[in-house]
């Protein structure tokens, strides 16, 4: 096999086990509080990564400065974005969370030009930006009157809270680089989000001893550590390596449809509608156009998504 039939193979392993995290994290949170669930997600995984760097690659300690800042990154990516994105599977659908997590370009697009004066803006970034919200406006429609459930409205404003931070975190990442490898970063960022977590669920009051979580949501936690947080990453790593970005960029569009469908199928209220499906590749297509107006011919992929790690 060629290493580029390999990165093709990555590309779709990408593309379809970070769908199914969100799956994943909607089924652990069924009977843990989403939070307990986050926090020992990250603890596990970033301490694997962090063990890895410092044992085997012999990575040195962060600073104190790199240490401030791997925190502040952490608190937006993995306290914030995933913690509350977590939080609102509990009451919203996962293809829906996955959905509203995939807009954060369009938020960033908008802070860019509002702030920066980003003048790279065009009538393509335009109409992505209403398609965006048109898709999104038939998905919720159709989700709010067929499949609405007690707390939604808490669910979608959680899930907009963790777009919009993960949208600040890719901001403030590419306008300040910091001399630390950036995988390595990614355990540490989880890491110590992962004590702001378990500071949170203990002030909340609202948790379950470890002896006494559901083998379901342990199961549920071993997928999102195990496939999601350490062999995708890794296939997403290759696959980004050898084959051109615009492709390799391509499972951020797969991996929404991938939740809806694969949660369609196993999650029971989780129901599949023709305005749905529709809904959400038109939102995707917005995405898309975005993306596109704004990449250089030379540009790189940023390493962000709401569910990556």
């Amino acid at each position: 096999m060629t290493t580029k039939q390999k990165a093709y193979l990555a590309l779709c392993a990408t593309s379809i086990v970070w769908g199914t995290t969100w799956v994943a994290s909607k089924i652990g949170v069924q009977k843990t509080p989403a939070l307990e669930v986050a926090s020992i997600r990250q603890f596990i995984g970033g301490s694997l990564y962090i063990l890895f760097f410092v044992f085997v690659k012999k990575h040195p300690l962060p600073t104190g400065k790199q240490l401030l800042w791997l925190t502040f990154m952490g608190i937006l990516m993995f306290v914030s974005a995933n913690g509350f994105a977590t939080m609102a599977l509990k009451y919203i659908s996962s293809g829906l969370g996955a959905l509203i997590a995939a807009l954060y370009p369009l938020f960033v697009v908008v802070v860019e030009r509002i702030f920066y004066k980003n003048k790279n803006i065009n009538g393509k970034t335009i109409v992505g930006i209403l398609l965006g919200i048109g898709g999104i406006a038939i998905v919720f429609y159709d989700d709010a009157f067929h499949n609405h459930s007690e707390g939604y409205g808490w669910g979608i404003f959680l899930s907009f809270v963790a777009m919009i931070t993960w949208g600040l975190a890719t901001i403030f990442i590419s306008r300040k680089k910091v001399a630390i490898n950036p995988y390595y970063a990614i355990g540490w960022q989880m890491f110590t989000s992962s004590i702001l977590l378990f500071f949170m669920v203990l002030i909340s009051g609202v948790h379950v001893p470890l002896t006494e979580i559901a083998g379901q949501t342990w199961g549920a936690l071993a997928y999102l550590i195990l496939a999601g947080s350490i062999f995708t990453f890794i296939a997403f790593v290759y696959s980004m390596k050898h084959l051109e970005p615009s492709i390799a960029a391509l499972y951020a569009y797969i991996n929404p449809i991938v939740a809806i469908l694969v949660g369609s199928l196993v999650i029971s209220n989780e129901k599949l509608t023709l305005n749905i499906f529709i809904g959400s590749l038109i939102t995707l297509a917005g995405v898309y156009l975005v993306n596109r107006s704004l990449r250089k011919p030379k540009d790189t992929i940023q390493l962000a998504d709401a569910d990556a790690v």
